[in-house]
């Protein structure tokens, strides 16, 4: 059987936290299956680097996730842009602290929660309030993390936003549908810069112990992201796809 060609030609996609990796790696498959992607961070300039390299109708557009304001504003540029949305990739993360929970500062905890978990329903509801929903086949994808489902060391404040991230996606499935499909992705441990600290020193060892051998890479959680949005997922709403490895099984046991 061949491979699936997944399509979106013709939709209008933002990608929240887009000039590097996870949130570029989606912005490149989007375009790369005839979307038009509006990228949003906060640097203009490697948004730009981004757009430039995915080539197409790439976009981007300066914007802190976790300001309403900014949200609005680069929701507005995409419509105006590209003439509508279509899809909402919920992807901007920060991770301020590494310890204990009962470490953590409240000025470290309101940033993780911003932008981790309130942005959320900022991008979502503004992204509804300038049509999202109006066209058939609009989706929200948002990017939890595997944490949001076990518990470790290190990172534990930051996987309790992530495991409200994964409950938002059921609830706003519930409230949106059917105009808006909401789904989740569960990445596990990804080559990213924000990652970086987890897997930089200790790689090879944490991939050994992976059952498929490796860790992940942007353009693994890239592909279930372009899935989610496509229409081979158009009976797909509140769900939460693990992307992992088989990191959530345990060490392998062969």
């Amino acid at each position: 059987m061949g491979r699936v060609d997944l399509r979106v030609d013709g939709k209008v996609a933002l990608v929240t936290g887009g000039s590097k990796g996870i949130g570029r790696a989606i912005g490149a498959a989007l375009a790369g299956a005839g979307a038009k992607v509006v990228l949003t961070s906060r640097k203009q300039h490697l948004l730009d680097a981004a757009a430039a390299e995915i080539g197409g109708d790439t976009v981007g557009f300066a914007a802190h996730a976790g300001e309403p304001d900014s949200a609005r504003a680069a929701l507005a540029f995409a419509v105006d842009r590209f003439g509508g949305l279509d899809v909402l990739v919920n992807n901007a993360a920060t991770n301020p602290y590494l310890g204990p929970v009962l470490g953590i500062t409240e000025s470290q905890m309101d940033k993780t929660v911003q932008v981790n978990q309130r942005a959320l329903v900022t991008w979502t509801r503004e992204a509804v309030a300038v049509g999202l929903g109006r066209h058939p086949g609009a989706s929200v994808v948002n990017i939890a993390s595997i944490g949001g489902l076990s518990v470790e060391s290190g990172i534990g404040y930051y996987n309790v936003t992530k495991a409200a991230v994964l409950h938002l996606t059921r609830q706003l499935a519930a409230e949106l549908a059917p105009a808006v499909r909401v789904n989740a992705i569960a990445p596990g441990l990804v080559k990213t810069d924000l990652a970086r600290a987890l897997w930089e020193e200790h790689g090879d060892t944490i991939a050994a112990r992976t059952p498929l051998g490796r860790l992940g890479e942007p353009e693994d959680i890239a592909s279930a992201a372009l899935f989610l949005v496509s229409d081979a997922a158009s009976w797909m709403t509140g769900a939460s796809l693990v992307v992992d490895g088989g990191a959530l099984l345990g060490p392998k046991l062969g």
